[in-house]
């Protein structure tokens, strides 16, 4: 028995022996870069639809990326301004007060987009207005890195859409650029610096993409495949002018591929052009991992690829395969509010402004009319909802008392829902039903527009196909987890532990 009593405890010292030397597992290394890669208009099933002649970037991703194969965006409406402010903020628009590419700002009575700002002046070439993020009222991924005090990092965004490179970066980038058709230059704005960085304006004096420009000029290169070969060749120019990836702390680059957007519109997503331009920016992508490689080294770069919007298949395709869609006329949406308040009320002008189908009442007519707002509103909406093919009404009121059905489409719309931004109707078409005239769109909160990839890849995380639901909100927080700064202000999302590196 003793004998046993002391087998027993030699083996238990043994054990405890072992347990208290056996190495701890290494930490993981942080980044020296961490890239976010957005692709304008990128739906999820790109990837199984185009994957098995993917042999570049996008290959490299899906073999050696946590690959998300059901990531949705939570809000409406799915649009550029929207999903790019989301992507390094995780906040939804009903936080961040980015309600959409453009709105009717009811203190100055104009039409304004979402980066549109008076009290700054473009950069590098002559505009009449400048760009900023100051409509953005929550903070990024990069701000967060900015105010960290871990180093000193650097912050660059750039993209060929103005609000595509702002809201990614931030407020306290150490410069955005985008693109400006006109001229063939990169610019940016007084919001950043006094005057473009010297590596920047040697860029666009040196001409570099009219390798590209051929006889297409400037707006039409920009807007086909080749405006990619443009974004990926300036990235790979900001990373050595800024020395991306060599400073003291973390640095954030931030690059969105407009291109595929406009392709997509004009063309639609089962269109060969889609595939063509799917095709190209998987070579494009393959080259700036090599040129990052080569520079930097790949296992000291977070990267992270996400799209900012799916896409709506062309409803005259979808007739040809017996499923619903059609077209809607913008137009007849906001003559119905007209006529239906014109019947009720008598003749005025009810509607200053719009943004996408959903109008902005005219606020002060109706006070000084005596009239209850909520039942204009109710009017307004019952007239667009006698429309055929229109899914579902919210009114402004509904959305602020948070009255919208809770489920899919009702919260999303509510996540959408900025109370001083918003129009007084939020109008969802019926599923593959476009307001456009022509092409096709994006914008609804149905699974086609909202579907898209998130694949992390780098130091810390477990490559892999994860099934499990995920949203482009859990990016910002997962990156911030990573890099051990604060969660970004406004931020809806989970981090993404399962992938992450223990």
């Amino acid at each position: 028995m003793k004998r046993t009593l002391f087998l027993a405890a030699l083996g238990a010292a043994s054990l405890l022996g072992w347990a208290q030397t056996r190495p701890a597992a290494a930490p993981v290394k942080k980044p020296k870069l961490v890239v976010m890669i957005v692709v304008d208009q990128f739906r999820y099933d790109y990837l199984t639809k185009f994957g098995s002649q993917f042999t570049g970037g996008f290959r490299r991703l899906l073999d050696h990326g946590a690959v998300f194969t059901n990531a949705y965006y939570d809000h409406m409406p799915t649009v550029t301004a929207v999903g790019h402010s989301i992507v390094l903020t995780g906040a939804m628009p009903a936080s961040s007060g980015i309600v959409g590419n453009e709105w009717y700002d009811r203190k100055t009575g104009q039409q304004v987009t979402s980066v549109s700002d008076e009290s700054v002046q473009q950069l590098g070439a002559p505009a009449k207005r400048g760009a900023s993020p100051h409509r953005l009222l929550v903070s990024t991924v990069g701000d967060e890195l900015k105010m960290s005090g871990k180093g000193a990092s650097k912050v660059v965004s750039l993209s060929i859409k103005d609000r595509s490179a702002i809201m990614p970066g931030g407020h306290m980038a150490d410069g955005a650029y985008w693109f400006d058709k006109p001229s063939g230059n990169f610019v940016s704005s007084t919001w950043y610096f006094k005057e473009l960085p010297a590596w920047v304006k040697t860029f666009n004096d040196k001409k570099v993409i009219d390798q590209w420009k051929g006889s297409l000029g400037y707006d039409k290169m920009s807007e086909s495949k080749l405006g990619n070969d443009v974004v990926e060749i300036f990235a790979e120019t900001a990373i050595e002018g800024e020395n991306l990836g060599r400073n003291e702390g973390t640095d954030l680059l931030a690059m969105s591929f407009s291109a595929n957007d406009t392709v997509g519109h004009a063309k639609g997503p089962d269109s060969p052009e889609a595939k063509e331009i799917t095709l190209h920016t998987d070579k494009v992508l393959d080259k700036f991992f090599t040129f990052v490689d080569k520079r930097i080294g790949l296992s000291n770069v977070v990267f992270v690829l996400s799209a900012d919007h799916g896409v709506s298949p062309l409803p005259e395709l979808m007739a040809t395969r017996k499923m619903p869609g059609g077209r809607i006329p913008e137009s007849v949406v906001l003559d119905a509010v007209t006529a239906a308040l014109n019947a009720k009320y008598g003749e005025a002008k009810w509607v200053l402004g719009k943004s996408g189908p959903s109008p902005y009442l005219d606020h002060k007519l109706i006070a000084d009319s005596k009239l209850d707002p909520e039942e204009v509103e109710q009017v307004a909406a019952q007239a667009v909802r006698n429309l055929p093919h229109i899914a579902r009404v919210f009114t402004r009121e509904e959305l602020r008392r948070g009255l919208s059905q809770n489920d899919m489409v009702g919260q999303r719309a509510q996540n959408g829902f900025f109370y001083q931004r918003a129009s007084d109707l939020v109008i969802v078409p019926e599923p593959y039903w476009l307001f456009e005239k022509s092409g096709t769109s994006h914008g609804t909160p149905w699974n086609y527009d909202t579907h898209v990839p998130v694949i992390f890849m780098g130091p810390g995380v477990k490559a892999g196909k994860y099934n499990g639901r995920a949203c482009v909100n859990d990016i910002a927080p997962t990156l911030t987890t990573m890099l051990e700064v604060e969660t970004p202000s406004g931020s809806a999302g989970r981090v993404l532990t399962e992938m992450l590196v223990k």
